[in-house]
């Protein structure tokens, strides 16, 4: 970690870097890959959000990863893009490859080093591994300045040949060495004493910014890793509302804001724009179909709700006695009902602003119209509303496929049935289709009209905001050969925006990359 100019060597001491593996140990949870686009989208708010360090991808996994990693590249300026790559010649290339056009870069090479995995998994005496280490890391010091090595499954590891080859991997060159709880296993006083015991043993620590990596299998993630902090280390590895495989990994937004709210015991900082968390945590839950569950910390729906009288009667006169941060220092705003249909473009376009949403004008233009559509159907128009049509169309533009027109009959003693109209690829065609309900008629037209091999692994409906006339927001998970899409839809008819979700999940389908991810992913 270089010092900035304008800081002090304490200020840099106390400074904690923020590694943002959302795109990439995020992305490993079933169900939430990312297209390119969407990628690119939470790449340039991440940078917005003032994250240190992106992880964009493991650019050996496949093409889409690859191309993710060199997309990003190219338009990320402040934040370093990194790679993750095994300990193998190829993998270090190929990461190598992928970011020749990063500003800034790293190399993120890993191999596990417990007792437990070198037998089992990688088959591998210590020998070999500590061999491996020293030459990945040299391997990827010859391609950038910037190189960081992690021991997977740390916290299971042997402390003489944790010590050994933390001390080899800073020897060849990595600035960076983390230690995952790649099974959440560990306790924070465990990780306490791993993090002093490594400052104590490693005579060249002082060289490498000490990193850690937490899963959230017992729910200790973001304990183990402030702990980690308190003991020394000083880059945390996180994603936003937690995503990650299994249990997921320790939340950003949790972490950022356990410092900011307690520098009593917390003395640090980071670098990240509180007031983009909200936006970044709706952005993620969107693109990749995973509901903020409504009592999540920080982020979700009852985070800063207040039923109970006496913390009601509290809140009235003081909002300290029941909160212990303010919903603005986190992006999230009182809903308002200011906006309407004779509300204007430009009024519009500034609400967007204030919403965190900067669009060109073919998606201001596309967002108003449909602005302007729903203003027609519901009364009131809520913050939330907005934000979801204009998500929405961010996630249906450029597709192939469209739903043009559908109209949907049920009821009782009367077999559901959908008469549908898509366009595909710029051809118009109509089907009538039944089904054991309305939404499955639905779904049984889109399939007469545009066949395919995909089965539906989840249907889910949530209303965007309160009442009858609230807009429903469906996710749809397709699962085709092997491969994993979410699709989003979002209307005030909730058969419209299942139809919207599917085809969306389709589209995903059409451009989605075989991904054969290696072996030993989760570092």
């Amino acid at each position: 970690m270089t010092q900035s100019k304008t800081e002090s060597p304490k200020q840099e001491r106390d400074r904690i870097v923020i590694f943002d593996t959302t795109m990439r140990d995020g992305e490993q949870s079933p169900g939430a890959s990312m297209t390119l686009e969407e990628k690119l989208e939470i790449a340039k708010l991440l940078e917005e959000l003032g994250v240190d360090v992106i992880e964009a991808g493991f650019a050996i996994a496949s093409k889409g990863d690859f191309e993710a990693i060199a997309e990003i590249s190219k338009v990320i300026r402040d934040s370093v893009v990194c790679s993750l790559a095994r300990s193998g010649a190829a993998d270090v290339d190929r990461a190598a490859e992928a970011l020749k056009g990063a500003a800034r870069k790293r190399i993120h090479t890993f191999i596990a080093t417990s007792p437990l995995h070198m037998k089992h998994k990688l088959q591998m005496t210590p020998e070999t591994v500590h061999q491996a280490v020293h030459d990945s890391v040299t391997r990827a010091r010859n391609y950038c300045d910037d190189v960081e090595w992690s021991a997977e499954d740390g916290t299971r590891t042997e402390h003489d040949f944790l010590c050994r080859t933390v001390e080899t991997a800073i020897k060849a060159g990595a600035g960076t060495i983390n230690i995952p709880d790649t099974v959440g296993y560990t306790m924070p006083d465990e990780f306490t004493a791993l993090i002093g015991m490594l400052r104590n043993r490693v005579p060249n620590i002082d060289k490498a910014v000490l990193s850690v990596h937490c899963h959230n299998d017992l729910g200790l993630a973001v304990a183990n890793s402030l702990a980690a902090v308190r003991a020394g280390a000083r880059q945390i590895e996180c994603t936003i509302n937690g995503l990650g495989e299994r249990a997921g990994n320790a939340a950003m937004e949790e972490i950022v804001m356990g410092i900011g709210t307690r520098s009593d015991l917390l003395p640090y900082r980071t670098g990240v724009k509180t007031e983009t968390i909200m936006r970044a945590s709706l952005l993620v839950s969107a693109v990749t179909g995973f509901v903020v569950q409504p009592n999540k910390a920080i982020v979700g729906a009852n985070a800063f709700a207040h039923e109970a009288g006496i913390h009601q009667d509290g809140m009235l006169k003081h909002s300290g006695t029941y909160e212990i941060m303010t919903p603005e220092s986190v992006g999230l705003t009182k809903s308002t009902l200011v906006m309407g249909k004779h509300s204007g473009r430009h009024a519009f376009k500034t609400k967007l602003r204030d919403l965190g949403y900067e669009l060109g004008d073919n998606a201001l233009f596309d967002a108003f119209t449909r602005f302007k559509d729903l203003a027609d159907k519901k009364k009131d128009i809520y913050d939330e509303d907005i934000i979801a049509l204009v998500d929405d169309s961010m996630t249906r533009r450029n597709e192939r496929i469209k739903v043009t027109a559908l109209k949907v009959s049920c009821g009782t003693g009367v077999r559901p049935k959908a008469e549908l109209e898509l366009e595909i690829d710029g051809a118009r065609s109509t089907t009538t289709a039944e089904g054991d309900g309305p939404v499955d008629a639905v779904f049984n037209g889109i399939g007469q009209l545009f066949p395919h091999r995909a089965h539906l692994q989840l249907f889910q409906i949530h209303a965007v905001t309160e009442g009858t006339d609230a807009q429903g927001e469906v996710t749809v998970r397709l699962e085709e050969d092997g491969r994993t899409v979410n699709g989003q839809g979002a209307d005030t008819d909730t058969m419209v925006a299942s139809a919207y979700a599917y085809v969306n999940a389709l589209n995903k389908l059409l451009v989605k990359r075989e991904k054969t991810a290696p072996a030993a992913l989760s570092a």
